[in-house]
């Protein structure tokens, strides 16, 4: 059984085997794991650049959008990240229950990956429920799982449960939250006693079949020294200055390193709006109805916390902002050079969201046109020198 100083050591020693350098002469210092298996562990996350597909439970029913997920499949994307809320962004959308969704995705696809970006697993749930949760995923979907968390918005966590924490204790909830999902997908009996969770012999009795690697997420430069400390990775949004993502993915990478991690086998994921069309006005105005919100910096922190406060807030979004802060082409070399800039700033794992108008037609023609040229164009380089998160993410 695990107590609370325990489970914080077991996820420090996990930490350790997952990006300490290996030795090759066979003189390995780490008893728990042989340097065989060492090796394979940190060889499996050196693998190619990784283009994936963000589906939007909060703009379409759960039927359609798993229809979307087999296309997405089918079509050459590698990966798939989901939104985990409670609330839509306006109230014209949708909010189905993303892990039930996840679990039907597990069960139609086969290989295919997929994750949460992001959950909050600090409010309105409890993380001893998510680390359930994405253990049972890893099981329906062996080496196919991941898991981003962040800190939430009021938009979820405070309309499911009135609490809304200032962002310095919601951090530190998510910490300890961390390490604790961490040590019950050990698999070992857990007795927790922290600041904020406690638990008494849980216990995970169907653990991960597979390593699930655990992205944090940074909207900004400042909270990437924080998901360089806890996370197996990173996630963040698109639609930046590379300026701020320099000093990002820099935050990132020495937090990371102050704590032992190698950062060059750490996963970088990013957001990317896109609409792969001719009809600028219909995909402007897709984004306008669904996601306006997304666009407002203070709904990512602030108080706002119905889908009608997101929307009238969306209001000030202005076509150009949309223009500018997304890839609207029907070319495909706008969307490759679009795609480009980030690979080259160091993100491993590209997720492009198109709100519409036709998402068949965008995941279908995107997989056709856009895909491969990217992979073609980074694939034996990525492969060398740009690390993902291997089987557990690819």
């Amino acid at each position: 059984m695990l107590s609370g100083s325990e489970a914080s050591e077991l996820c420090q020693i996990d930490r350790m085997l997952r990006y300490a350098p290996h030795d090759t002469s066979g003189n390995d210092s780490h008893s728990m794991i042989s340097p065989g298996a060492l090796k394979e562990r940190i060889d499996n996350r050196m693998v190619q650049l990784q283009l994936g597909w963000k589906a939007g439970p909060e703009q379409y029913p759960p039927n359609e959008l798993l229809d979307y997920a087999i296309v997405a499949e089918q079509s050459g994307f590698d990966t798939i990240d989901s939104s985990d809320h409670f609330s839509p962004w306006s109230e014209a959308g949708q909010a189905s229950f993303v892990w039930t969704w996840l679990g039907a995705v597990a069960a139609r696809t086969s290989k295919i990956c997929m994750g949460t970006g992001v959950t909050c697993p600090i409010i309105r749930y409890n993380p001893a429920i998510i680390a359930q949760a994405a253990a049972t995923l890893s099981v329906l979907a062996p080496g196919r799982v991941y898991m981003c968390v962040g800190t939430g918005e009021a938009l979820n966590e405070y309309a499911a449960t009135g609490m809304w924490p200032g962002y310095d204790e919601r951090q530190a909830m998510l910490a300890e939250a961390i390490d604790l999902i961490r040590a019950l997908w050990s698999g070992q009996q857990v007795t927790y006693d922290g600041t904020y969770y406690e638990t008494r012999k849980a216990k995970l009795y169907t653990p991960p079949a597979s390593q699930i690697s655990l992205c944090v997420s940074s909207m900004v430069p400042e909270s990437a020294s924080f998901a360089g400390q806890y996370g197996d990775g990173l996630i963040t949004v698109g639609g930046k200055q590379p300026e701020e993502y320099k000093e990002l993915l820099k935050n990132f990478d020495d937090a990371a390193r102050n704590e032992g991690k190698d950062p060059s086998k750490m996963p970088k994921l990013i957001e990317l709006n896109v609409a792969y069309t001719d009809d600028t006005d219909a995909a402007i105005e897709c984004q306008k109805k669904y996601w306006a919100g997304t666009f407002i910096p203070a709904l990512f922190d602030q108080k706002i916390y119905t889908p009608k406060m997101s929307q009238e807030n969306g209001k000030s979004v202005g076509s150009d902002t949309i223009m500018k802060m997304c890839c609207i082409s029907s070319k495909a070399e706008d969307h490759i050079k679009y795609a480009q800039q980030f690979i080259d700033m160091g993100f491993t794992t590209l997720f492009f969201h198109s709100a519409g108008p036709d998402q068949r037609s965008f995941l279908e023609r995107y997989g056709r046109d856009v895909l491969p040229q990217i992979r073609a164009k980074n694939g034996v380089q990525q492969q060398q020198s740009i690390a993902a998160s291997g089987k557990q993410h690819s």
